[in-house]
């Protein structure tokens, strides 16, 4: 959505940010009068932090199945408000969201399984542990078990993150780019179709394409460009 981020109250003249503070009402009087004083830019991003403290602190006291559930709809409500581009530049994919869209799959997961082992709750426990500081377990913590939520998770945050990156560069679009995306797009859509049932590092290998595609939007980047291309052939058919 473009809007006009810098604001000016009509009642008591304050100016602020939108982009700051993600709310049309002035921070000084409350009105919610304002005028535009820049021009219109993309913006789809919101001043949201993922916190888990709160869940964490119960972590022994009650069913970890009502913190996962809880921590699925946190995770998801962070997911939801969160975007890619702020005042009209992209930014990366990063490993907030990577590991709160993760989160939000795993507790899903682990709500709705009449019989967890101990390896999915240590991979909940490890999610709720480090997700709001952009922990997420290693490629080789993830049980086999629960392998589907990554899948699931990561395809869900490249979909994401690639639809910010289309509307970053729609107004010049570059067909190197636009090839990229078409075919990162159909992987993530095999990812999906197969319930996120792949290899964990398929899912890895998905993100790590997605974010040298960001890198060369953002930075005008050949070699990051060249870098996509070299990933999706490696991911084959």
């Amino acid at each position: 959505m473009k809007i006009r981020g810098d604001r000016e109250c009509k009642a008591c003249g304050t100016r602020w940010s939108y982009y700051d503070t993600g709310s049309v009402a002035c921070p000084e009087c409350g009105s919610l009068q304002s005028i535009g004083v820049d021009d219109r830019k993309e913006h789809t991003t919101a001043p949201i932090e993922l916190d888990l403290t709160c869940i964490r602190s119960r972590v022994g006291d009650e069913p970890l199945w009502e913190l996962a559930d809880e921590a699925a709809t946190v995770a998801g409500e962070y997911v939801r408000r969160q975007g890619f581009i702020d005042a009209g530049d992209l930014q990366p994919l990063d490993e907030t969201y990577l590991a709160a869209t993760e989160l939000r799959h795993a507790a899903r997961l682990f709500d709705q399984s009449l019989r967890a082992d101990s390896d999915e709750e240590y991979y909940l426990l490890s999610l709720l542990r480090g997700a709001d500081q952009g922990d997420r377990p290693s490629v080789e913590e993830v049980p086999e078990s629960v392998r589907t939520a990554r899948g699931l998770a990561y395809a869900r945050a490249v979909d994401d993150y690639c639809r910010d990156l289309r509307t970053a560069f729609e107004g010049d679009p570059d067909p190197a780019v636009a090839d990229l995306l078409s075919m990162l797009g159909e992987h993530r859509k095999r990812i999906q179709a197969l319930d996120g049932d792949v290899p964990v590092s398929d899912a890895e290998a998905l993100v790590k394409t997605a974010r040298a595609l960001g890198r060369g939007v953002i930075d005008d980047d050949e070699n990051a460009l060249a870098e996509a291309r070299a990933m999706l052939d490696g991911l084959g058919p």
